[in-house]
């Protein structure tokens, strides 16, 4: 049995281990992690709101643990024009009063009387939808639900999950395009 550390960062320049070195990772990794391929330089990653965790045995191995990226619904945007697709993982209800343009809805909780009740079959039904390492950026109304969907998936082995910061709330607030 190995012995484990488990170092956390949050900041906006993390300095990366050699092993993090572009050299080292696909571009496309880094992007995932930084959202920004021309915030790399040398050993140094720049980002406004980085959160970074990861596990690492004394043998030198390293690990990225499940905490999603956020992003602010600009790029959110941004990145669904990109080609990224979009989850929405709000109520049938919520989705169905108004949803960014070419949504799917999965919902992560549903209505149980004056709560909400965690969908046991999330999980199943997104992969129903989606592949490992598509690019998703996941929603919601206020940014809650979202966050605990998108961990769920990044621990579920989905490489591509990007968080919504402010849900749909901030999506509309700022005029972003919706539809019914």
């Amino acid at each position: 049995m190995s012995s484990l550390s488990t170092s956390c960062f949050t900041g906006s320049v993390l300095r990366i281990p050699s092993l993090l070195s572009p050299q080292n990772l696909n571009q496309r990794s880094l992007l995932s992690l930084t959202g920004n391929p021309d915030r790399i330089r040398g050993n140094r990653i720049a980002c406004k709101n980085l959160n970074f965790c990861s596990k690492a045995s004394l043998r030198g191995n390293l690990e990225v643990t499940g905490v999603p990226t956020s992003v602010p619904v600009r790029v959110a945007h941004e990145l669904l024009l990109a080609g990224h697709k979009y989850l929405d993982v709000r109520t049938p209800e919520e989705f169905s009063a108004g949803h960014p343009s070419g949504a799917v809805n999965i919902p992560y909780q549903y209505k149980v009387g004056s709560g909400m009740s965690k969908n046991p079959e999330f999980v199943k039904e997104v992969s129903s939808h989606f592949r490992k390492h598509d690019e998703i950026i996941v929603g919601c109304q206020l940014g809650k639900r979202s966050m605990m969907a998108a961990t769920d998936l990044v621990a579920a082995g989905f490489t591509g999950i990007t968080d919504i910061a402010g849900g749909y709330a901030a999506w509309t607030r700022i005029g972003l395009p919706t539809e019914l």
